[in-house]
């Protein structure tokens, strides 16, 4: 048997509402690379139905 125990502290019990989480403002580096990723995606639609799919038919 061990020579002492840790008792079990129950967590407190909440009362009232949940505060609203505040979203945080975005950093700059998030930013900086959201601009980049959208930009990405902007030119793979530009390039799945643009001037290059147009090129490739012409090859055939």
């Amino acid at each position: 048997m061990p020579a002492f125990m840790f008792e079990k502290i129950s967590p407190p019990v909440r009362r009232g509402p949940i505060a609203p989480i505040v979203k945080k403002q975005r950093g700059l580096i998030a930013q900086i690379l959201g601009s980049f990723v959208a930009a990405r995606v902007r030119k793979s639609e530009r390039a799945g139905s643009g001037v290059i799919a147009r090129n490739d038919s012409k090859r055939s």
